[in-house]
């Protein structure tokens, strides 16, 4: 799913090792973290997406390690 390999690791590298006193301020920062992404951010993701996918029907469903 995209959250779980662009969005959450964005994420967390962002938010890594930061304590909040509230939900709000967890929540504004998160806000800002997603703000701060970029349609380049984006197009990226696609592309590697894009590039699992194109290799996940070229093995045919087969198991395979990274996109290499």
């Amino acid at each position: 799913a995209l959250c779980d390999f662009f969005l959450f690791p964005k994420m967390k590298i962002q938010l890594k090792g930061r304590r909040f006193e509230t939900i709000e301020e967890i929540q504004a920062e998160s806000q800002m973290v997603l703000d701060r992404l970029t349609k380049k951010d984006f197009q990226g993701c696609f592309q590697a997406w894009q590039r699992r996918w194109d290799r996940c029907v070229y093995s045919q469903g087969n198991y395979f390690e990274r996109d290499g």
